[in-house]
């Protein structure tokens, strides 16, 4: 058998590929111009229109998330006060609060809210809470967040 030193040059380059030398150990794969590494095509993305953002935020009370737009903003301004934001975009520190009355009941009586709003409430910011949470609708007894109805 002769030795690949002793093949001409000629017949060298005439068994090399033809997208160049080949790597040592590595072999060329042709690979079309629309192929990914997995495979799939990258025009075989889904039809349609791409699915609406939904945001979602936590009530500061109960932990739970929820649709940004079920939730209750309470809004810290940037002059210190603490007013409800019920459009959603006044500026300053935002906390949500769901409309459950329990949820409103444990913001004002403890310091939850003044945590997450990173300020004192000052009383006649607790009282325009006090007065907000008075409109809200009762929930059912089932609707009781960390209580259980053994019986």
């Amino acid at each position: 058998m002769p030795h690949a030193s002793d093949i001409a040059p000629a017949a060298q380059a005439a068994a090399e590929p033809a997208t160049g030398p080949a790597k040592a150990g590595k072999t060329a794969i042709p690979t079309s111009p629309t192929s990914t590494s997995t495979g799939k095509s990258s025009r075989g993305r889904a039809k349609g229109p791409r699915p609406k953002h939904v945001p979602r935020r936590t009530c500061v009370a109960c932990r739970e998330s929820d649709d940004k737009r079920s939730l209750t903003r309470i809004v810290r301004t940037p002059e210190g006060r603490v007013e409800i934001d019920l459009t959603g975009k006044k500026n300053g520190r935002g906390a949500y609060l769901c409309d459950r009355p329990t949820c409103w009941t444990r913001a004002i009586e403890t310091n939850v809210l003044s945590r997450a709003l990173n300020v004192a409430l000052a009383e006649d910011a607790l009282q325009s809470l006090r007065e907000f949470a008075a409109t809200l609708p009762d929930s059912p007894a089932g609707d009781v967040v960390g209580v259980s109805t053994k019986e």
